[in-house]
């Protein structure tokens, strides 16, 4: 498979360079089972785990029977605290857990190259220069600039972990999501519409998969 050529686009939105998308990151087939099963782990990883309800031993409550055990007529009861009582304990309710799944590293990154790939054959991925224009952030000027290049409702901007003035003008805006490259996974970019790097974390998440592949092959070798 070749290498296809994205454009990298400044501020404005004029072409300013051009960069290569790697093939064995943003040109494999998209397993969907595959990027299902680590998107599920993740959003089990997500959960807090924290929820609890009361036993019946938990609950207050003396041990006492509530009535005498003949002649009331009613059913025969043997402790407020029973779960049929008011204010009783709670029968097979949820307690504090770890739901985190198992998920192999190989299965993380094949899920996270078969998303970027989907996205980047649907023409989903751009690449900007900069998206600071100076020292001072402007959340207008970026605005402007993803209503011209990716007018989807869901935008994942990849940025450098340095780069202060890229996430102070994208932090406000609703419908963007940002995340420095080395953070990048399958989740994030499936429920965004475009994915936006900036031209620095694009050429270091590059560098940082590639290296990886290359180690990767050195030692099978």
């Amino acid at each position: 498979m070749a290498n296809v050529s994205l454009d990298v686009i400044d501020a404005s939105g004029k072409k300013v360079d051009s960069v290569e998308l790697p093939a064995e990151i943003f040109d494999v087939q998209t397993n969907v089972p595959l990027i299902h099963q680590v998107v599920v782990a993740q959003r089990a990883a997500a959960r807090q785990g924290t929820h609890n309800t009361l036993r019946r031993g938990e609950v207050s409550g003396a041990g006492r029977k509530p009535f005498k055990q003949k002649g009331t007529g009613r059913a025969r009861q043997g402790s407020i605290r029973a779960p049929q009582m008011k204010g009783g304990g709670i029968v097979h309710g949820p307690h504090p857990r770890d739901y985190s799944q198992r998920t192999p590293k190989k299965m993380i990154a094949a899920a996270l190259r078969g998303a970027l790939s989907d996205r980047a054959r649907g023409e989903r991925l751009h690449v900007v220069s900069q998206l600071a224009v100076g020292e001072v952030p402007s959340t207008k000027a970026i605005a402007a600039l993803f209503a011209s290049i990716s007018p989807s409702k869901n935008v994942l901007v990849v940025i450098e972990r340095e780069d202060e003035i890229s996430y102070k003008s994208v932090r406000n805006l609703s419908t963007v999501h940002v995340l420095p490259y080395d953070q990048l996974n399958a989740y994030d970019v499936i429920v965004s519409d475009d994915i936006v790097y900036t031209k620095g974390a694009f050429d270091a998440f590059v560098a940082f998969n590639t290296k990886s592949t290359s180690n990767k092959e050195e030692v099978s070798a």
